[in-house]
């Protein structure tokens, strides 16, 4: 419920805004608990509200703001400042109304005797399972400061990875979804006017002309049927991907796909490394590493396998001899993890497997790049030659009997 307030800060200035809360009583707490002398509250308006929850579907939080405030929360600590100062300090300067919120009630529950974990674990569509447990680990080490460091550096690594591998696909699809747009425009408005010039003509049509006027009488003929068709398919295909069979269907059929299969397996294996040598390195212990590290990899394929990690590990068995029995997990990746074992040194090896597959990641990337605009150049160059030819040949036909 939101309720509109006015009040007057420790220094004597008038503040006034919103907040979220579940009652009357409860809000007046939460602007006391901020150093508030509340003067008045009441129930926000409900155009108000529904002007806040509209706004709300466009106010989210990057990863790089995390890595920013990690950063942040870091310098800080080791500046010897103190947590609930932190957070005030940080909410006050937060662009961003979601996580300006968001850290707002994060300081409130650190007044209210809260640990930062315990915080930060009521709001995980921001702050990720990962993220907690390592800030726990911080707390009971003791070095929240390395701990937050840990953090900006791993999400820096993770997001540079990820957002390299999405950017390098950005251009090729936009150049494609114009080709393609531009093609039925073709064959609905354009062809079909020249179609009929040809027929009235009375000449023979060769066959790879009429090729094309069929597919032009399709899409004018049933291309209503055929978009509706796409919309519920797409739809369907949707909210059968958000199921855990729809999810498992996908993240298969992305890896069996040539080339990109096997990037993806890279960026998940990057991510898997990454994460289990963060954690083990911040002292948590191996099997929360590797539960934690299943329910943040993202995907559908070693979700499980993670999970059967872990269960044989608790049962006392050990992580590679478990790797070893999926396939999805390269030789090279259970070898090193088992050298890691029988030295005690797994934290080093998966650090050195995270940037051996976040090299592999990079390099995979730049090739693809490499490849794909010459593909698209003679994919493009055939279509548009095609059509052209299908075209300009009867035509000048026409024009030579005359």
């Amino acid at each position: 419920m939101l309720f509109s307030y006015e009040a007057i800060d420790q220094n004597g200035a008038r503040q006034s805004g919103t907040i979220d809360a579940v009652s009357r009583d409860v809000a007046i707490t939460s602007l006391q608990r901020r150093g508030l002398s509340v003067t008045a509250v009441e129930e926000a308006t409900e155009e108000g509200a529904g002007f806040s929850v509209s706004l709300k579907i466009f106010d989210t939080v990057a990863t790089r703001d995390i890595v920013l405030l990690s950063r942040e929360i870091s310098t800080l600590f080791e500046a010897q400042v103190s947590a609930l100062r932190i957070f005030r300090l940080l909410a006050t300067e937060a662009d961003k109304p979601l996580l300006r919120t968001t850290l707002t009630a994060i300081a409130d529950d650190i007044q209210g005797g809260l640990s930062i974990s315990k915080s930060l674990e009521k709001h995980p569509k921001i702050f990720s399972r990962f993220y907690v447990n390592m800030v726990r680990a911080g707390e009971e080490a003791g070095k929240l400061d390395e701990t937050f460091v840990y953090l900006a550096d791993y999400l820096d690594r993770s997001y540079e990875i990820s957002s390299k591998a999405r950017n390098a696909l950005i251009y090729p699809a936009f150049v494609i979804s114009t080709f393609i747009v531009v093609m039925i425009l073709m064959m609905t408005f354009v062809i079909p006017n020249i179609s009929q010039i040809l027929i009235d003509s009375g000449q023979e049509i060769p066959i790879y002309t009429r090729a094309v006027i069929g597919l032009s009488n399709f899409f004018v003929n049933y291309g209503v049927l055929l978009l509706i068709a796409l919309v519920v398919g797409g739809v369907f295909l949707f909210r059968y991907s958000r199921t855990q069979m729809g999810r498992l269907a996908f993240d298969r059929f992305v890896l069996s796909i040539p080339y990109i299969g096997d990037l993806v397996r890279k960026l998940y294996l990057a991510r898997i490394a990454d994460n289990m040598s963060t954690m083990l390195t911040s002292g948590i212990a191996v099997v929360q590493a590797v539960e934690i590290t299943s329910s943040v990899v993202g995907s559908a394929v070693y979700e499980p396998i993670l999970a059967d990690v872990a269960a044989n590990v608790k049962g006392g068995g050990a992580i590679s001899a478990t790797l070893e029995t999926h396939p999805e997990v390269p030789g090279i990746m259970t070898a090193m993890i088992r050298v890691g074992e029988e030295t005690g040194e797994m934290g080093a090896i998966l650090k050195t497997l995270a940037k051996f597959y976040n090299r592999e990641v990079s390099n995979s990337v730049d090739t693809l790049v490499d490849l794909i605009e010459p593909f698209m150049i003679v994919t493009l160059g055939l279509g548009v030659g095609i059509l052209l030819t299908s075209v300009l040949v009867p035509i000048y036909n026409i024009s030579s009997a005359i």
